[in-house]
């Protein structure tokens, strides 16, 4: 049981140290349909694989309660952002809808994060295809993941999957869930080398609403404090060898105190008869040694890896501390100048909506041809069965199924 209850111990505490600082939140997009999007500042240094998630706490709403969220930036394509996406569906969720969305909005939040975590790799460049089924908020991982072949696109050589996005919404105000495939500092012509085809079905509604009827998505910047931090490696960039650090150095030392607790203090009380001393005393002082030595070495890396990235942090700091209008160079200006001029004309050429009725799965499904067809889905429990259930149905052997949910 040793080994594993150490890692977790070193693990936990590590996640500790990073959840009590509060962390730089920049900019908030909000859409009409009752969604966030929230805009952190990170480090460069800080690099993630799509469909990570992050556990997000705000103490204003509750000091206690820690929620996890789908990472839908690129920690390749946009360096000094990484940004979460919350749909208004719990009463956590509404309370920071509403206090971010109401007229008299708050110009700062209080926000602790743990993370990310996510898978170690992805294998989304070996397929021909990539066919992207979602339902209402099940959209944002694939958020990242086109915004991470976006990147690659653009700067490596290997040629990039086409994608196919199959998205099921309940209504038309749902529809500007899109408009986040577009990083917040992207260009339109970004999307240009991505072959992406998007199949969008509204199934409450028969007809699109009225220009009128139409709202569009807002920009609310906050003015964090100086004391709140962007988001960095806990243990820096070379995280792999610091926690190797960590793990190896503190059991050395937790050695060392075991065996000298034992000699100089248990041994000359029980004689090595186990009969005076008390062996749940023993198992006990095991264990705070064991913390201990966790508590030293942890905290030791923690600090010093925060003192390296002290600088960076205040170089961020300086950045977002002009308006965002007077940086010409920073996103901060390039989000507010795309988001008033965007027309969304790119994003929405390679568009079809489909009003009052839902995707035919199963033919979208076999009547692709190509070689190997990759199938993600995220959403609703019966969509996620039933594309679960076409692709291993032996009817198309070039498809791959792939879930990404929390709850199968």
């Amino acid at each position: 049981m040793l080994p594993g209850f150490y890692l977790f111990m070193v693990d936990r505490y590590l996640r500790f140290l990073q959840s009590r600082s509060n962390v730089r939140l920049v900019s908030s997009r909000v859409l009409p349909c009752e969604t966030l999007e929230l805009n952190f500042s990170k480090s460069k240094g800080l690099s993630y694989t799509p469909t990570s998630i992050m556990f997000v706490n705000v103490p204003s709403i509750s000091k206690l309660q820690w929620h996890p969220f789908t990472i839908t930036s690129s920690s390749s394509l946009e360096p000094e952002k990484l940004s979460v996406v919350i749909k208004s569906e719990g009463s956590w969720s509404k309370k920071l809808y509403q206090m971010i969305s109401s007229p008299v909005a708050v110009d700062r939040l209080n926000v602790s994060v743990e993370g990310p975590y996510g898978p170690a790799s992805t294998h989304f460049l070996r397929h021909d295809l990539l066919v992207m089924v979602s339902g209402g908020s099940g959209i944002t991982p694939f958020i990242s993941i086109i915004r991470e072949l976006i990147h690659t696109s653009e700067s490596q050589k290997c040629k990039t999957p086409e994608i196919l996005l199959i998205s099921v919404f309940k209504n038309s105000q749902d529809l500007t869930m899109l408009d986040l495939l577009l990083p917040i500092s992207g260009a339109p012509s970004e999307t240009c080398k991505l072959a992406l085809q998007i199949e969008a079905f509204v199934t409450r509604e028969k007809q699109p609403i009225s220009a009128e009827e139409k709202k569009n998505l807002r920009t609310i910047w906050f003015k964090p404090n100086p004391s709140d931090e962007p988001i960095t490696p806990v243990l820096g960039q070379n995280n792999w060898l610091w926690l190797g650090a960590i793990i190896s150095s503190s059991f050395i030392i937790f050695l060392i105190s075991l065996g000298i607790m034992n000699r100089y203090y248990i041994y000359p009380i029980d004689k090595n008869t186990n009969d005076i001393y008390s062996y749940p005393i023993k198992a006990v002082l095991n264990m705070l040694i064991i913390c201990i030595s966790i508590v030293i070495t942890s905290s030791a890396a923690f600090v010093w890896n925060k003192r390296k990235s002290g600088t960076d942090a205040n170089q961020i700091q300086n950045m977002e501390g002009a308006s965002p209008m007077a940086s010409p160079n920073s996103w901060f200006y390039n989000a507010d100048r795309e988001m008033e001029s965007l027309p969304q004309q790119s994003l929405f050429q390679s568009t079809n909506l489909h009003f009052g009725e839902r995707p035919d799965l199963k033919r979208m499904l076999f009547e692709r041809k190509e070689s190997s067809v990759g199938v993600l889905v995220c959403g609703p429990k019966k969509m996620r069965h039933e594309v679960a259930n076409i692709c291993s149905s032996g009817l198309a052997s070039n498809l791959h199924f792939e879930s990404i949910s929390f709850s199968w």
